[in-house]
């Protein structure tokens, strides 16, 4: 998975500023995803029209509170709820359900898993906002992972220029991933229909994160 990630990493020259489960009809999203010790994740999305998507991921979680670890597949549809397209600005909410299997350290065999989440976020061409909860949900763990971004632009990005963000981000993790409220600082660019972005973790962790549309 992490050989995977900076595979994705070393080919990224381009992306929308936030990432989001649906890029454009008759497109494909491909994200990963890089947290140090604790979470590691591949998704690859096709949206038949612009309002909803369909595909699949696959996440590691690795608990730094007791060491469990579960290792997840699952499939996903995503769904463009409600968009407000607004003078130099636009804002949007999107849901997400789905299903899949897990193995782990603390269990034996696969067990069931269900797959739920909400994005709601808000951009222009200098600042945005983005708050994301993700669920993932069986009989032996429940995890979820609540974040919280903001950033900022020192400039206005031309179409199709290369987009440079300051952001900051919090990320409150249940289920025994991590205890209390994990903070980043990142730096994050891109330019057309890709992006990369990467920082550290008040724990001085790294976490990075690649996204391609095409």
């Amino acid at each position: 998975m992490v050989r995977l990630f900076v595979g994705l990493c070393v080919v990224a020259v381009a992306a929308p500023a936030m990432a989001k489960p649906i890029a454009f009809a008759d497109g494909t999203t491909v994200m990963a995803e890089y947290g140090a010790g604790t979470m590691q994740e591949l998704q690859i999305f096709y949206a038949p029209r612009f309002d909803y998507s369909v595909g699949g991921g696959h996440v590691d979680f690795s608990s730094d509170v007791d060491g469990h670890r579960e290792h997840i597949n699952y499939a996903r549809l995503n769904w463009l709820a409600q968009r407000w397209n607004l003078d130099d600005a636009q804002a949007n909410i999107f849901v997400w359900g789905g299903a899949g299997s897990a193995t782990g350290n603390r269990f034996d065999g696969n067990r069931a898993v269900g797959n739920a989440g909400v994005q709601v976020d808000y951009e222009t061409r200098r600042v945005y906002a983005s708050m994301k909860s993700d669920l993932q949900r069986s009989s032996e763990f429940s995890d979820r992972i609540d974040t919280l971004q903001l950033g900022v632009a020192p400039y206005k990005h031309d179409y199709g220029g290369l987009a440079t963000w300051f952001v900051f981000q919090t990320r409150h993790y249940t289920g025994e991933l991590h205890s209390g409220i994990e903070t980043a600082a990142l730096l994050r660019l891109f330019k057309g229909g890709a992006w990369i972005e990467a920082g550290v973790t008040n724990a001085g962790k790294v976490q990075a994160m690649a996204m391609f549309n095409f």
